[in-house]
């Protein structure tokens, strides 16, 4: 009956011993639960911030080539009137 009653006693021990530790585990557990959602919701966020970044360069690329097209019709206006001024200047410098 002693032994048996020691026995309990150790039983009793361990368990409260491996009570506590799965106790442990899962405050450990829910703490890395924690981190891992707020991390999620870092990158989230993150990702949703490239994403705008990206759309705005987009939107930006196309209006800057909109005016690099503008800007090359303008040139070329602008060398073809250089071409007839030079060439009404031709004119009227000629002596025939």
């Amino acid at each position: 009956l002693a032994g048996r009653l020691n026995m309990l006693f150790r039983d009793r021990r361990a368990h409260v011993y491996t009570r506590q530790l799965m106790e442990t585990e899962i405050s450990e557990i829910r703490e890395l639960q924690a981190a891992d959602r707020r991390r999620q919701t870092v990158i989230s966020e993150l990702l949703r911030i490239d994403h705008r970044r990206s759309t705005e360069t987009s939107e930006l690329r196309t209006a800057l080539q909109g005016q690099i097209t503008a800007l090359q019709g303008q040139v070329t206006a602008l060398q073809t009137l250089v071409a007839t001024l030079q060439g009404q200047q031709g004119l009227a410098g000629d002596p025939t």
